[in-house]
């Protein structure tokens, strides 16, 4: 049933307005026409994808809520890190990154960084 359907990740964020401006300003991400909710705000990712933030009260996942897939990992966190992106350090059982805050699993490189909500974002790139 799903097997040709897009993903698109909901984020719950707790002030709209600092993540609209970390998510366009920092991340470069585009604000899409199709936005309705005053309380939202919805994103153009690549290749015909879409990230949707909303308004709620604080929440805490632990975990990787959305990642972004790369052809070049190392310069896109350098282009972050001069916007301000701080990535994150794993040492850890099956996940350890290096001193820039990448892990390589196997052909696959990750790193991970947060955004004002401390929600986990991932960047990923396929060998």
């Amino acid at each position: 049933m799903l097997t040709n359907a897009q993903v698109m990740p909901t984020i719950p964020v707790t002030d709209i307005n600092k993540s609209i401006d970390f998510y366009a300003n920092k991340l470069g991400l585009k604000r899409s026409a199709m936005e309705t909710e005053k309380d939202g705000a919805l994103f153009e990712a690549g290749k015909g994808t879409m990230l949707y933030l909303y308004q709620r009260p604080p929440s805490h996942a632990e975990h990787t809520l959305a990642s972004f897939s790369v052809d070049d990992l190392e310069q896109t966190m350098d282009e972050l890190i001069q916007k301000g992106v701080t990535f994150e350090h794993y040492d850890m059982p099956g996940l350890k990154t290096d001193e820039k805050g990448i892990a390589d699993n196997d052909g696959m490189k990750a790193c991970w960084f947060k955004d004002p909500d401390g929600n986990i974002l991932g960047i990923i790139k396929v060998k």
